[in-house]
């Protein structure tokens, strides 16, 4: 069954995190915990004493930067407008933020089957590994018994700990984030209502995962595939008898959803990954770089 969930509606939450600085969020939309394919998406507030380190996961993200910088070093700088993925397995980073940002953010498995973890397991995670350790700056730090101090990347440890054996990161697929100027692509009629139009932006990983932007006059309508996720970027409209408007978030889910314009409507389409993928084998490739780098 399809889920909408307009942005007015979801209050702003300080969120408890590894890393480093104040986070605030608007939570709004979760997967199916327990499935490879699990999501969480949310609108995040990040603040100038915000410091993340290099690092990388075993699942995947989509990024859209919405007010403010967001700076990668040298990976580069997220501008306002500009969309983000960070495939699986990449190191990118350290990120910081100067003065204030406001970012979607959307993680979940990827097409090496390695699953997302949910946020409220996760959040407890961090909270039991409080009373063995300290977390510093997006690092883990334990003391051992003979007085030496293992450190350890802090979403790792958390990973680790709820897994109970060690993360084995899937294969980098690519080299490094791929940074996205939807205003550099140009937009195509599609065959749908008149005034719809279509930019492709981005299908990766044999898993395809595919990203898109619509166009939409007033009174017109489309219909996204099953296991799309859809962000609002401008306009009104109307799905399953339910409206939605800017900044909202809709997830189509197991059957096709369709989207009618109430006004001038701009929408960023996510079609997940389709899962699973075979595990040992990516996991493979990458122990295998590993030992030859």
């Amino acid at each position: 069954m399809a889920t909408i969930v307009n942005f007015a509606d979801v209050p702003l939450i300080e969120r408890q995190h590894a890393r480093q600085g104040l986070f605030r969020a608007h939570p709004m939309l979760h997967g199916h915990d327990g499935t490879p394919g699990n999501f969480f998406l949310q609108l995040s507030r990040t603040y100038a004493d915000f410091l993340s380190p290099r690092h990388r996961h075993n699942f995947e993200q989509i990024r859209v930067q919405l007010e403010g910088p967001a700076d990668f070093d040298r990976d580069g700088v997220m501008e306002p407008g500009t969309v983000g993925y960070f495939p699986e397995g990449v190191f990118y980073g350290p990120q910081s933020i100067a003065g204030e940002s406001l970012t979607l953010v959307l993680q979940f498995g990827g097409a090496s089957g390695s699953g997302y973890i949910p946020e409220a397991a996760f959040q407890a995670g961090v909270e039991k590994l409080k009373a063995a350790g300290s977390f510093d700056k997006g690092i883990y730090r334990t003391t051992q018994p003979d007085g030496s101090v293992r450190s350890k990347d802090a979403y790792e440890a958390v990973w680790e700990d709820l897994n109970g054996r060690a993360l084995k990161y899937p294969a980098s697929r690519y080299q490094k984030p791929v940074f996205l100027d939807p205003e550099a692509f140009g937009w195509r009629e599609t065959g749908h209502d008149a005034g719809v139009a279509r930019r492709h932006l981005l299908t990766a990983s044999e898993g395809e995962l595919r990203l898109a932007q619509w166009k939409l006059a007033p009174g017109s309508q489309i219909t996204l595939e099953a296991n799309t996720l859809v962000f609002v970027m401008q306009g009104k409209g109307e799905s399953n008898g339910s409206g939605w408007d800017k900044w909202s978030t809709l997830y189509s889910d197991a059957s096709p959803l369709a989207l009618a314009a109430r006004s001038s409507v701009v929408v960023l389409e996510i079609r997940l990954p389709d899962l699973p993928a075979p595990v040992e084998a990516t996991q493979a490739h990458a122990a295998a770089k590993e030992q030859a780098a």
